[in-house]
């Protein structure tokens, strides 16, 4: 929006030429989303309290959850929605066919989310929707989404999967992208949910990841960057840089708010969203493998209530004192600060590790 009206005055005035830049605009569109988040988080979670739109708190988990987490606003994902859609809309170019995919993605899953929160206020219960209607909903985004990718973007390379430390190692998909896109796309999504457990632990690990595709993102749509590399360039995903630098905004002010003790939490509105969004970015870039490595801390989330379940029906026995794995560690004594902390510099390793595939070829 703001981009293409500054752009069309450089003739006039030269100085705004400096909007071309997308180094430029993506720290924009960090300030942009991040400055939102502060002025809206305050009147919203004010809002949100005297509502009483507070989430219930699982019954099975640690004592003090249910003593110092009750009453605490949640869907607070609709504080970071609204920061990633403004510093987006304003910086990106609205002429590129994946920043409305994105757009698409992260509004969609919001409102999914959305309903899930609603219901679980309601019903007073931590089920919410039910688990077959989300899947239904999560699978009805995830194919419009390919199919609008396939159809649309003009992206000779997006079924092809690229294996990180090898330059020439290519899978060409073919019609099996369809299944594992909606695989990664699905995946992260409840992986996000799953994690998004305690005070700020899911937070700063979207942010990581967000901050590590925002670079991603600039070097596989930057010919120059991506031939030094030896990774595949890809036409017009450098702009994607400007999505992941709102989210990266966005979260770091929602941080604001819900570092230990949370004044709100984000909720599925917030955990669908973010973990639909860079599992989007993921694919248009072609970087999935990437994403569980940098987003590892998701899967290990994911793998353990995997494991939990399977244990359980099997044998009748709980592998962890509780799943997700955070809470296991609560059950053993530790503090929640610590849990997160600890999980936060895990986030970060693996951030590096991830980033490092680039070179590593």
């Amino acid at each position: 929006m703001l981009f293409s009206f500054l752009t069309s005055l450089v003739e006039q005035y030269s100085f705004l030429n400096v909007f071309k830049y997308l180094t430029f605009r993506t720290g924009l569109s960090v300030m942009t989303s991040l400055i939102v988040v502060f002025l809206i988080g305050s009147p919203l979670i004010k809002l949100f309290s005297r509502n009483q739109i507070s989430g219930p708190i699982r019954q099975d988990g640690p004592l003090d959850h249910i003593i110092k987490k009750s009453g605490t606003p949640t869907m607070g994902g609709l504080i970071i929605i609204i920061g990633m859609f403004s510093g987006t809309i304003l910086w990106a170019d609205l002429s590129n066919i994946y920043i409305w995919v994105l757009v698409f993605v992260s509004l969609s899953l919001g409102f999914l989310g959305f309903i899930d929160d609603l219901l679980k206020i309601k019903f007073e219960n931590s089920r919410g929707l039910n688990s077959k209607l989300k899947f239904l909903g999560q699978l009805i985004i995830g194919i419009i989404t390919l199919f609008i990718l396939i159809k649309f973007s003009n992206h000779q390379y997006l079924l092809n999967l690229y294996f990180p430390f090898f330059k020439n190692l290519i899978l060409q998909l073919g019609l099996f992208f369809i299944p594992f896109g909606l695989f990664v796309l699905i995946g992260s999504s409840n992986a996000v949910n799953l994690t998004d457990g305690l005070d700020g632990l899911a937070t700063v690990p979207v942010m990581l990841v967000a901050l590590s595709f925002t670079l991603i993102s600039y070097v596989v749509g930057n010919s120059i960057f991506s031939d030094y590399l030896q990774i595949q360039y890809i036409p017009d995903v450098g702009e994607l840089s400007i999505f992941c630098g709102s989210v990266v905004g966005s979260c770091l002010g929602f941080l604001w708010y819900n570092a230990p003790p949370a004044k709100i939490f984000m909720g599925d509105t917030g955990s669908l969203s973010l973990g639909g969004s860079i599992a989007s970015v993921a694919i248009i870039v072609k970087h999935e493998i990437v994403l569980a490595i940098v987003g590892g801390l998701f899967v290990l989330e994911t793998v353990s209530v995997i494991i939990q379940v399977i244990s359980f029906k099997l044998t009748g026995k709980r592998v962890f004192m509780m799943a997700p794995i955070h809470h296991h560690f609560e059950k053993k004594g530790w503090a929640e600060s610590t849990v997160v902390i600890r999980f936060w510099i895990i986030a970060i390793i693996l951030a590096l590790v991830g980033l490092a595939t680039l070179k590593l070829r």
